[in-house]
């Protein structure tokens, strides 16, 4: 059963009881024209039907749920058309008795109240099978997205893992110190893989797991690798994001720039909040992707659609992420809402 108990299902289906009413009154029968009133009485019977029937199946979900999909199905379309007749039979009785010239007096009861029910099972069944499918659509998109945040804990890849422990292992007797702060950086920074599918980051994390991959690869490619945080003051520190945003990107900027130029250069991070946006900029000079780095850099094209994909499931349209090259530098920025009273 899908979850009406919330402000837009219910919004929802009280939409539906008015479209209902709007479709009656305009239908070309060429037999009568709806007053005001009538329209005013008609919508305030189909919208007082529509709560009712709205909050039984929100009261009786969690059971039905419990029963096969045929089964409890059919029993929440029962209820209804069971809480449309005692509507209808009783809004027609009160009329019957207060206003003799009302409609009452020219429809029968059985009529009224069979139709009634007839027609509000009917939309029922349509609004729960839309909410049905709409549900698991949300659930397939989750899952997608967990499937890629796992995918994405390979982004720290097995030749990273082997040349960091090479390296940690050429220091522990030339410098103890920096060897077991390798040690620690590596530590959290597998610690941040391994839970890359649990539950949001924060963009202090996130820069905090960046600085530990970096400091990790500066004792690799030493003064060929330069890092430049511009951060733009006050910031969001605790804005949620999915985990594993922003080391993927730096870890591009080294693999498939640094890296690969034989004088290096300087990974420029820039964070900046401007109105209820946070932007977040890797920039970093690189090899023309026409040339012959155009096959290796496939890679860094997987890790932004990654992340591109989770940053749409987790904001939505509000997000923003872009990238290319221009001009011997490489720029992939982020855009996602915020709040100010984060900052």
């Amino acid at each position: 059963m899908p979850e009406l108990c919330r402000l837009p299902r219910l919004a929802a289906m009280l939409g539906l009881a008015q479209l209902v009413v709007v479709v009656l009154a305009l239908a070309p029968d060429g037999q009568r024209h709806w007053t005001v009133g009538e329209l005013l009485a008609a919508s305030g019977y189909a919208l007082w039907l529509a709560l009712v029937a709205t909050g039984c199946l929100c009261l009786l979900r969690e059971p039905l749920s419990r029963l096969p999909t045929v089964l409890g199905s059919g029993l929440a379309l029962v209820a209804v058309g069971l809480i449309a007749v005692i509507c209808a039979g009783i809004l027609h009785a009160l009329y019957a008795v207060v206003d003799q010239d009302s409609f009452a007096a020219g429809i029968s009861v059985w009529r009224f109240t069979l139709g009634s029910a007839a027609t509000t099972v009917l939309i029922a069944a349509l609004a729960l099978r839309y909410f049905h499918v709409s549900d698991r659509w949300a659930e397939q998109i989750r899952a997608n997205a967990q499937v890629r945040a796992d995918a994405l804990q390979a982004r720290i890849r097995p030749h990273f893992l082997f040349n960091s422990m090479n390296l940690i292992a050429s220091l522990v007797r030339r410098d103890p110190v920096v060897a077991e702060r390798a040690v620690l950086d590596l530590s959290d920074l597998f610690r941040a893989a391994l839970g890359a599918g649990e539950g949001d980051s924060t963009l202090r994390e996130e820069c905090e797991l960046a600085e530990r991959y970096l400091s990790i690869e500066s004792l690799r490619l030493g003064e060929r690798l330069q890092v430049q945080w511009d951060r733009h003051l006050p910031l969001p520190w605790d804005q949620p994001l999915p985990r594993l945003m922003l080391q993927p990107l730096v870890e591009n900027a080294v693999l498939h720039g640094i890296s690969r130029l034989p004088e290096g250069g300087a990974i420029i991070l820039r964070l900046v909040c401007e109105g209820n946006l946070l932007h977040v900029e890797v920039r970093n000079p690189a090899p023309d992707p026409a040339g012959p780095s155009l096959v290796l850099a496939h890679g860094a094209g997987h890790a932004q659609h990654n992340i591109a994909h989770r940053l749409a499931w987790r904001f939505g349209a509000a997000a923003r992420m872009t990238a290319g090259w221009r001009e011997g530098y490489y720029e992939c920025r982020i855009s996602v809402p915020t709040s100010r009273e984060q900052a």
